[in-house]
């Protein structure tokens, strides 16, 4: 099969985090890959809040490659902030990035795919504080709920096209987005974390490529949410203060 004839599968948001480590893991199998972003290696510059941005994007994908067979937005922004104190700025940003960005690139590839009469995969990354209460991280919570039930609304949509979309959510991943300390021995919060999650430590962008990677696979499986936390979510809600939960009185007390 010459270059031209492979499948190509896309990265929105390849340059850093996990989407670099889902680059790294198609480029380990060969997969033909391009990658949008906007800034660091990237194919196609695109910031996902811009919709004429996306529109142009998908152009030059479809003409500089082919129509992707495998389509993953990872492209995310974090906020961290009591809901009395976020600024409607702020709440717009964060919407515009990880919720009206994501529907921006698949609904522009499920317009490109259904036009060609092309079968796909499409996969965005959301997180369980879609369904977690995260104290202080309330807007990017909203953010992420609104993400993962965009994918199942999508995916009973676009399912007569051929369509198949899916979530795959992170727990707490050792990414860019944690910030310079992003490690247990320099963050108790990150140690309480690690202790917390049922495997004992706490994700890595590898962990969560593997399982988007999983999810693009599953022919059968189409408008679901993969939680891939190690098991975090098994004993949260997540408490970003630190503080555990309100600890109940023993009536032996009394």
């Amino acid at each position: 099969m010459n270059d031209e004839a492979r499948p190509v599968a896309l990265v929105v948001g390849g340059a850093s985090g996990i989407g670099a480590a889902l680059v790294a893991a198609y480029h380990e199998q060969g997969t033909r890959t391009v990658v949008w972003d906007v800034a660091g290696e990237r194919d196609v510059t695109c910031d996902v809040a811009d919709p004429a941005a996306v529109d142009r994007a998908v152009a030059e994908t479809s003409s500089g490659w082919s129509v992707p067979a495998w389509v993953t937005v990872t492209a995310g922004v974090g906020h961290a902030g009591l809901l009395t104190e976020a600024t409607p700025d702020e709440f717009d940003r964060v919407m515009a990035v990880n919720a009206r960005g994501p529907w921006l690139c698949l609904r522009g590839w499920a317009k490109v795919m259904a036009s060609e009469r092309r079968s796909g995969s499409l996969v965005a990354v959301s997180s369980v504080s879609a369904r977690l209460a995260d104290r202080t991280m309330g807007v990017y919570c909203m953010s992420k709920a609104a993400l993962s039930m965009f994918v199942k609304v999508a995916a009973a949509e676009w399912g007569p096209l051929g369509l198949r979309v899916n979530a795959v959510a992170p727990g707490v991943t050792r990414t860019p987005m944690l910030g310079p300390a992003a490690s247990t021995e320099r963050s108790p919060w990150l140690a309480g974390v690690a202790q917390r999650t049922a495997l004992g430590r706490l994700g890595e962008a590898d962990d969560v490529a593997q399982a988007i990677l999983a999810v693009h696979g599953m022919t059968w499986v189409t408008g679901q949410v993969l939680e891939s936390d190690g098991g975090l979510a098994l004993h949260s809600p997540i408490d970003p203060t630190g503080v555990g939960r309100a600890t109940q009185r023993d009536p032996s007390e009394d």
